[in-house]
């Protein structure tokens, strides 16, 4: 797998969600890492380096897969863009539907305590 720079990642993040407004899904995930093979730890450690860990992030609509690794001085600015897209594609999102039966039962439990209420 390829990381891809934080703008072209953006962009086809934007594609992906405008592919799949009317069928499928996109799924985000995020995972620290610190994008460095065991041996690398290793020395890093035993030298008094500090690793520098980074939040690698991946997207797929189930055919194509993109990932980019976010550091933290880039990440207020990526955190930005992303929230941008996100806002701009949940429109497809379908609303939640509300029992009635629980609003009904609630009312008639209230009714119930005002016409005996409790002593104490």
């Amino acid at each position: 797998m390829v990381l891809l720079l934080l703008d072209p990642f953006l962009n086809e993040l934007t594609s992906m969600f405008e592919r799949s407004t009317d069928i499928g899904s996109v799924w985000v995930t995020l995972k620290r890492s610190p994008l460095k093979s065991h041996v690398q730890k290793n020395k890093m450690k035993s030298s008094g380096e500090i690793l520098e860990f980074r939040c690698l992030i991946r997207a797929t609509d189930g055919k194509k897969t993109i990932s980019t690794s976010v550091g933290a001085k880039d990440h207020m600015r990526f955190q930005a863009s992303y929230a941008t897209i996100l806002k701009a594609h949940m429109t497809a999102l379908k609303k939640r539907e509300r029992k009635e039966k629980k609003k009904a039962m609630e009312t008639d439990k209230k009714e119930a305590d005002l016409k005996n209420p409790r002593k104490v």
